[in-house]
């Protein structure tokens, strides 16, 4: 029966929570409309079309620091797959077993390799899903990461082959990762207006939230009884309990050692001839 007056609690905090949340819209005239003149008393008044609403993403205004429409980021994106296109081909014209290094250059060169392969694959797989899903900051964040990851090495491979290739082909590969700086410089302020707009939609939230708390905790002032302490009760174990007593009825002796009760069998004597 306690949990009765939880769940009276529970529908007058939903019902105060609704309610305010109507009280903050403006009122409109309950009152029915009037018929116009010279129409006929039993007639239907006309009935007030309502505009549909319109979406989040057309209510965004334009000038928003940041702000791109999903055609504007896919755009982005698809400049991105292009750059990693790039890349992946310059790889291709690199030939580090030609080159008249050490081997524990060499075998540097190729962990450098192998790290931008890998950094390079899994800024693809981001930028996938970020082209499908244009708003969401989480996919964003793992490009603008995917980026930091592929250009130091880019980098690397860049100052390698201008030294031990040619110039020219370093001279791509430095162009390369200046043109995908770039594009993470454009992805940057993107991320921020999502951000900022997600902590201004959980800012008015958690304010929301608190108004509503308050002004619940002031209709209910002085409405909950006195609290009812709780009886006594005892608790009864009913478990097995193990006694001492042996089944012949004998007691074990002082000790806690018990003394053996059979006696050592006499050897025979021999019997004399």
């Amino acid at each position: 029966m306690r949990s009765k007056p939880a769940f009276i609690t529970c529908a007058l905090l939903l019902g105060m929570c609704v309610s305010w949340g109507q009280a903050q819209q403006p009122a409109k005239d309950q009152s029915p409309p009037r018929q116009p003149a010279g129409a006929p008393a039993g007639s239907v008044p006309a009935t007030e079309t309502i505009p549909a609403p319109q979406s989040a993403q057309a209510s965004q205004p334009v000038n928003d620091p940041g702000f791109m429409d999903p055609a504007q980021v896919k755009e982005l994106a698809h400049k991105i797959w292009i750059e990693e296109y790039r890349i992946n081909d310059l790889l291709t014209q690199v030939h580090p077993e030609k080159w008249k290094i050490s081997n524990i250059t060499r075998n540097s060169f190729y962990q450098t390799l192998t790290n931008l392969r890998t950094a390079l694959d899994g800024l693809e797989e981001w930028r996938a899903q970020f082209e499908k899903r244009p708003d969401s900051v989480y996919l964003g964040f793992q490009i603008y990461s995917g980026m930091n990851a592929a250009l130091p090495r880019l980098d690397g491979v860049a100052r390698a082959a201008s030294q031990y290739e040619n110039s020219s082909l370093g001279a791509q590969y430095s162009q390369a990762g200046s043109e995908l700086f770039d594009l993470q410089q454009a992805l940057q302020p993107y991320l921020a207006y999502l951000l900022r707009n997600s902590d201004q939609l959980l800012y008015g939230a958690q304010t929301n939230l608190a108004g509503c708390q308050s002004e619940l905790g002031v209709a209910l002032r002085g409405q909950g009884g006195p609290a009812k302490p709780l009886k006594n009760t005892f608790v009864e174990l009913h478990g097995r309990r193990h006694s001492n007593s042996r089944p012949d009825g004998q007691k074990p002796a002082q000790g806690g050692k018990e003394k053996s009760t059979t006696q050592p069998e006499k050897k025979a004597e021999p019997k004399s001839k």
